[in-house]
């Protein structure tokens, strides 16, 4: 018997998720289902966003629509578009082995009267937005006092943009004998309201503790001065090379400002906001579900809904006024089981928000500090060492090799490796060689007296090391934090801020480890090959010179010889220096080609 089969699932249901290649429930997964299938009963189910949610209703909800009927049996309310849409497309790859079971999304944006039509034809179940619904209830186009079932998620989410009153007025239209299903990242108190004025003693399931963030989420900050936001934004994206990443900002203006400003200094950019149109928002997501956009700058709004796995990074170029808010953001990357890193760029005014946020996620932070111009040079000149050592050489390179050699003819290789690493390496020297440090004065010592009360010491007497092993090699910061403890034979806080790139490592240790680290990883393999650990050059190295990083989060050692396909081998766009106006953007960039993205080509 499989897990799925032991949850109380059907044939039908079981070979879709063979299909799918599940292989074992989510939590939410595992204590939902059951309880959705044995009995009709209202549920609150609070879980993080990425967690497998739409499972978790979804299976149960197909297995107890009746087929034979055309009757609307099931009502989804979500908050966005995107998220209709994808609801409707995981429930029609759920039902693929069910007989004549009819999906249909409501949404605004396409025309009332084909969504009227579908419905009209027959539609089981209807995912819809609440405007859009209530729009067709108003208009006499849908009927919804007959259904079963009624789920609202992300009800959080909803609430808080706006659908209060338009949930209220929807969920007055359905039958009081139907069952109610709230999923929530959070519980509001507006959550609150809608499940004692519709629901009728709901059970209640948590995964994680109320209001609490994910566990694969590491969560940092960063303190710098008010006109420094941007410039640290740069840092962090230049430090790492292969980020995937979602930045939040507060208003549409910023976020537009900060797109633009991105995609003039050559990053692959984008940004999603209010103000664009329904078909400017399809571009721009589709662009970043395929990782043509590696930053999409978004506000909190126009970002529900946004559900892709492979995100690296969330970085909040801005704190948001709600608390549950921060968690929504951070919530967009860590998903599926993988690990994700949450930065917050401050100013010192900002420090309480900080403590405040930590209490509802029942979180730390990391204070680290934003790079120095030499730490990026550092990263990206092994960013550029392995790219070029991973990179299969094309056959038609044959047919100018003689010219090419004439070319290099009198240099030796030691000579030659430098020059053409130099060449991308000067770019970034020359941006960064003179560049001030954008750390406020007191930041240290601020994290180090916040270090203090939240366990983690202070950096002082501790060593960074290189280690040649990263993403690509199956890990990630909590699984190398853990390779590397328990290979050495450190204690459970003895490893510490830990920053893993595509193919590389740093991570720190107190300096009386140092002999043990180095002695241990000498002529060291695993399967087969050399793993190298050697003190870095620079002793902040790699984007965070900060307070430990003693993560509370768990997270077991992965398969050494697993190969990860999340997001890895994309060459990101860098700008370690502005585009001169006499360039034609065709040459190299540190990180790989850079891609000439104009604003029309988003937008």
């Amino acid at each position: 018997m499989t897990k799925f089969e032991a949850l109380g699932l059907q044939e039908s249901l079981l070979n879709a998720v063979a299909d799918m290649g599940f292989e074992t429930p989510s939590e939410v997964q595992e204590k939902a289902i059951p309880i959705l299938l044995e009995d009709e009963t209202d549920l609150v189910a609070l879980a993080q966003t990425g967690t497998g949610k739409t499972a978790a209703f979804g299976f149960p909800l197909i297995q107890k629509i009746d087929s034979e009927s055309r009757t609307t049996q099931g009502l989804i309310l979500s908050p966005t578009r995107e998220l209709c849409l994808q609801i409707t497309n995981e429930l029609k790859l759920y039902s693929k082995y069910e007989k004549s079971i009819n999906v249909v999304a409501i949404y605004g944006g396409a025309s009332i009267t084909e969504q009227a039509r579908q419905i009209k034809r027959g539609a089981q179940i209807v995912v819809a937005t609440p405007g859009r619904m209530k729009d067709m209830i108003s208009r006499g186009l849908v009927n919804i006092t007959k259904i079963d079932y009624c789920i609202l998620d992300e009800a959080d989410e909803m609430l808080n943009m706006g659908f209060f009153e338009d949930i209220k007025d929807i969920l007055s239209n359905t039958p009081d004998e139907k069952s109610t299903w709230l999923f929530s990242a959070t519980m509001p108190r507006e959550v609150s309201v809608i499940a004692k004025k519709f629901m009728h003693s709901p059970k209640e399931i948590t995964v994680g503790d109320k209001n609490s963030g994910a566990t694969t989420v590491q969560h940092e900050y960063y303190v710098v001065g008010g006109r420094d936001r941007y410039p640290a934004l740069k840092r962090l994206a230049d430090t790492n090379p292969d980020i995937f990443s979602v930045v939040f900002c507060r208003t549409k203006r910023d976020t537009q400002r900060v797109a633009e400003k991105l995609i003039e200094d050559g990053y692959n950019a984008g940004a999603l906001h209010g103000d664009l149109s329904q078909n400017q928002r399809d571009l721009v997501m589709n662009s970043f579900r395929k990782k043509q956009i590696q930053m999409l700058v978004a506000t909190d709004v126009a970002a529900r809904g946004i559900d892709v796995d492979d995100i690296t990074h969330v970085i909040n170029y801005q704190l948001p006024d709600e608390i549950e808010t921060y968690t929504h953001r951070s919530g967009r990357t860590g998903r599926a089981g993988k690990s994700g890193i949450s930065m917050v760029i401050v100013t010192r005014s900002e420090m309480r928000k900080i403590k405040a946020i930590e209490n509802k996620i029942k979180q730390k932070f990391i204070s680290k500090k934003i790079p120095t111009g030499m730490e990026i040079c550092e990263i990206q000149l092994y960013h550029l060492a392995n790219k070029i050592k991973d990179t299969e050489i094309h056959e038609e390179v044959e047919n100018f090799l003689p010219a090419i050699n004439d070319v290099f003819q009198g240099i030796d290789r030691e000579d030659l490796i430098k020059k053409i690493v130099s060449v991308e390496f000067t770019r970034f020297y020359d941006y960064y060689n003179k560049k001030r440090d954008l750390n406020t004065v007191d930041s240290g010592d601020r994290g180090e007296r916040r270090g203090d009360r939240g366990g983690n010491a202070p950096t002082s007497g501790s060593v960074r090391y290189f280690v040649n092993v990263g993403e690509k090699d199956g890990y990630d910061w909590m699984s190398l934090k853990d390779f590397i403890r328990d290979t050495v034979g450190l204690g459970k806080e003895d490893v510490f801020k830990v920053d893993v790139k595509d193919s590389f490592s740093f991570f720190n240790t107190d300096a009386d480890a140092t002999e043990k680290i180095l002695s241990t990883f000498t002529d060291f393999k695993v399967d087969g090959r050399f793993v190298n650990v050697e003190v870095s050059k620079n002793p902040g190295g790699g984007g965070g010179r900060g307070r430990r990083d003693r993560s509370r989060s768990g997270g077991g050692r992965k398969d050494r010889d697993r190969r990860s396909s999340s997001g890895k081998g994309r060459d990101r766009n860098d700008s370690g220096k502005r585009r001169s106006k006499r360039s034609s953007g065709s040459g190299s960039s540190f990180s790989g080609n850079r891609r000439n993205k104009r604003k029309s080509d988003f937008f």
